[in-house]
């Protein structure tokens, strides 16, 4: 069974547990980290804050996590998914210094920086799989988010956070990272084309 199945999982029980029986030391804050809650640092990252949350993480964990799991191993999955959540947290610290942080959001976001930079750039059905230029999409979209201070209860500075972490990772793990990145960014103008094209054809 594959890593992120299990990652999943205590996502998904873990959050079940904390909606049936809340707990406010489930979630990770300056205050708990102050009060010597340590493992909130990590309970913090599989608990989610309802459905939606939950659903939508672990659709895109499965997707990034099973990825790069075939493309890296489970350890260094499970390396990358724990430190990018850990450190996101601490490090978020300054820019939600009286909220409650839940969720796996960071985590994932470190997950896609890696698979952005350590997929081997060629011509080959895997590497041509949209699921690279989706990692700079949603960086992208985090980035305009946070310029434009969307509100909500989203951390976009966290998944931003999650992102760069990620990509010490993808380039200690990866030589030819520049090559897969440039690929990847040159696969995205392409879908890019491919989707004005099919618009333009088809829906005028």
């Amino acid at each position: 069974m594959k890593l992120t199945y299990f990652l999943i999982f205590l996502c998904t029980s873990i959050s079940l547990y904390a909606w049936i029986n809340p707990d406010p030391n489930l979630a990770f804050s300056l205050t708990t980290l102050m009060n010597g809650n340590y493992y909130t640092l990590v309970t913090a990252i599989f608990v989610h804050a309802d459905y939606l949350h939950l659903a939508g993480n672990m659709l895109f964990l499965y997707l990034f996590g099973t990825f790069l799991e075939d493309e890296v191993g489970p350890l260094r999955t499970g390396i990358v998914f724990m430190t990018g959540g850990i450190f996101t947290f601490i490090i978020s610290i300054p820019f939600y210094p009286n909220s409650n942080m839940v969720g796996a959001s960071a985590a994932i976001f470190t997950l896609m920086a890696v698979v952005l930079l350590v997929r081997e750039a060629g011509i080959s059905g895997k590497f041509l799989s949209p699921i690279g230029p989706l990692a700079i999409l949603f960086f992208i979209f985090n980035l305009v988010a946070v310029n434009s201070k969307e509100p909500g209860n989203v951390a976009y500075i966290s998944h931003a956070i999650g992102f760069v972490i990620g990509l010490f990772f993808g380039v200690a793990w990866n030589d030819e990272w520049k090559k897969s990145l440039v690929f990847t960014i040159v696969l995205l103008v392409m879908y890019i084309m491919l989707y004005n094209f099919l618009v333009s054809t088809y829906l005028n």
